[in-house]
């Protein structure tokens, strides 16, 4: 009786271990912020994309990279700054080419951190803008791109659907 509770007690311990980080509050919260760091830039508004990245940059802060895998662990640690760094740059910035000139790399390295701890039950679409020759992420099939805004909205297509 003792080996069975000893079992059950371990494959719980393991399940619970394998839970996925974007079923994580704060991952969920980072991948939130960031596409509204997106849909201001692609409404060219400047102020909006302010707000929205200081919420990011609050968001990179409540990851608890403890609660990550070791592969998960290593690819925050490697981006948690990068991400930080350009949170803030288009938090801090009225001009809206500035911003978007951050959030090319913000948006290459949540790509790399999107890939590693997975979106959990969210899909995202990984969209390029030929172009900028620039990538984003985005909750829609349909291209809004956040790089040329007014001018050429639908500029860009889906290179790759994340589960």
């Amino acid at each position: 009786m003792k080996n069975i509770k000893t079992i059950i007690f371990l494959l719980l311990l393991t399940f619970t271990v394998q839970v996925k980080a974007a079923d994580n509050p704060a991952i969920a919260h980072l991948i939130k912020a960031y596409l509204g760091i997106k849909d201001a830039l692609v409404n060219d508004n400047s102020k909006a994309a302010n707000a929205q990245a200081k919420q990011f940059t609050a968001a990179v802060a409540e990851v608890n990279s403890s609660a990550l895998d070791a592969g998960q662990k290593a690819a925050w640690t490697k981006y948690a700054e990068k991400l930080r760094f350009n949170g803030e740059h288009i938090g801090e910035s009225p001009s809206i080419d500035h911003q978007r000139e951050h959030f090319a790399s913000l948006s290459d390295d949540m790509y790399a951190v999107v890939k590693a701890l997975k979106p959990g039950s969210m899909v995202l679409y990984y969209d390029y803008c030929p172009m900028k020759k620039k990538y984003w992420l985005s909750q829609s099939k349909t291209i809004a791109n956040p790089y040329y805004g007014a001018d050429m909205p639908d500029c860009g297509k889906v290179k790759e659907t994340i589960k």
